[in-house]
């Protein structure tokens, strides 16, 4: 039997042998018709949503229509004023004459139409029912007219005391500075999280399967005689982080295009960029920090159906800060768990960009988070080479963690 070559002499500088094996998966990911058909596939995703957001969220931005006659259009402002009272957006709509409102509203141009104020009462015509939430705000609106009425009768002026009234207001207090953010934000939180946590389930995963895809072909045997361990494991994480890169990239920017082209992301485009920007930072970040341990932990074990138990460990932490992230920050973004949790490095990749998706984050808080992961890398880099050293030449059964790290 043939030795392997061997040597100095055919041994190439660490950058270089850490290069090709990157520029190798590269170029067999980005040939990939799976690759390219789930980017398809992902991009596809992010147009139909934008453009399904855009169709619910209506042309007008009114969550109702109210149509008014001549005789009643003196009620439109006040109508409007009573929705904006009760958080809810209503558009007045004038009308040349009854016969061509109730026309409006049986072809649901309109929710309704407004014909008269008598007796303190309104007349409202609606096509079959009338929604609550509109309800409530012509209910206020009569308590207005019949107020003005009895104003007017006792010889007062009712603009004045409008006017009075609109002008008192509550002075709120917060002991904390409350967290600034609107619907739009909450959104691109959720799906950044999303996206950063398939991204780290998709990529994570192949290199530990890439890794035990070439323990089974015994072709790391070939590549370990002109390179190092190490070099074999970093150029693999580079190479797959990159092609993930660019997959986030395209994501980011054909979703920011396309909600702005729809008009379904009226966010100013430096706060839509900030949030692009940020996925980019926490997909790398994230990326780099457990595809090394995805590496170490496909390096214990010989067989592909082998490969989800070895690397259950390090799912189960990216599946929890995923969990908390789109489960308790939306209905409570000041949560002070998920505060601690998007600090801690295992957990901040797929927390804490939700959290400076949604805005709110102090400027320490999301320094430190990054700070800690870029400083435990280092650290999780020695180990997992270490790991990956000692398991990557063994095949057959799988080899226990501590027998790797006790053989080093």
């Amino acid at each position: 039997m043939t030795a392997p070559v061997s040597g100095p002499d055919v041994r190439m500088s660490p950058l270089s042998a850490v290069g090709l094996v990157a520029s190798r998966e590269i170029g067999t990911r980005f040939r990939s018709k799976a690759y390219r058909v789930s980017t398809a596939v992902m991009l596809l995703l992010i147009v139909a949503a934008t453009i399904v957001v855009k169709l619910f969220s209506g042309g007008s931005g009114a969550d109702a229509t109210v149509g008014v006659l001549p005789a009643t259009s003196s009620l439109a402002a006040p109508l409007e004023a009573s929705g904006k009272t009760l958080d809810e957006k209503i558009a007045t709509s004038t009308v040349p004459d009854e016969a061509a409102g109730r026309a409006k509203v049986a072809d649901g141009s309109l929710d309704a139409l407004l014909t008269g104020a008598a007796g303190g009462k309104l007349q409202v015509v609606v096509k079959k029912d009338i929604n609550g939430k509109l309800k409530n705000v012509l209910n206020v609106l009569a308590g207005q007219v019949a107020l003005n009425q009895q104003i007017t009768g006792l010889g007062g002026d009712p603009a004045k005391v409008n006017a009075a009234v609109a002008g008192a207001t509550v002075a709120v207090s917060p002991m904390e500075k409350p967290y600034d953010y609107d619907g739009q934000q909450l959104f691109l939180g959720i799906v950044t999280g999303i996206l950063i946590y398939l991204s780290l389930m998709i990529n994570g995963q192949s290199v530990a399967q890439g890794v035990v895809e070439e323990k089974t072909s015994r072709v790391v045997e070939l590549l370990l005689s002109t390179i190092k361990p190490w070099q074999l494991m970093a150029g693999k994480v580079l190479g797959i982080g990159t092609v993930g890169l660019v997959q986030m990239l395209l994501i980011g920017v054909v979703g920011v295009v396309s909600g702005r082209a729809t008009g379904a992301l009226d966010l100013s485009i430096s706060a839509a960029v900030g949030t692009v920007v940020w996925l980019v930072v926490w997909y790398l970040l994230g990326f780099f920090m457990y595809a090394i341990v995805f590496a170490a932990l496909g390096a214990l074990v010989s067989r592909q159906e082998d490969v989800g138990g070895a690397t259950m460990p390090a799912l189960m932490l990216v599946i929890a800060g995923y969990l908390v992230g789109i489960s308790v920050l939306p209905s409570d973004p000041s949560n002070s768990f998920a505060e601690v949790l998007s600090i801690i490095p295992v957990f901040a990749p797929t927390v804490m960009p939700i959290r400076l998706a949604m805005g709110g984050v102090p400027v320490w808080e999301a320094v430190l988070s990054i700070a800690l992961v870029i400083a435990l890398i280092p650290a999780l880099i020695w180990l997992a080479a270490r790991i990956y050293r000692n398991a990557v030449m063994r095949t057959g059964a799988k080899v226990k963690l501590r027998d790797a790290l006790r053989a080093a």
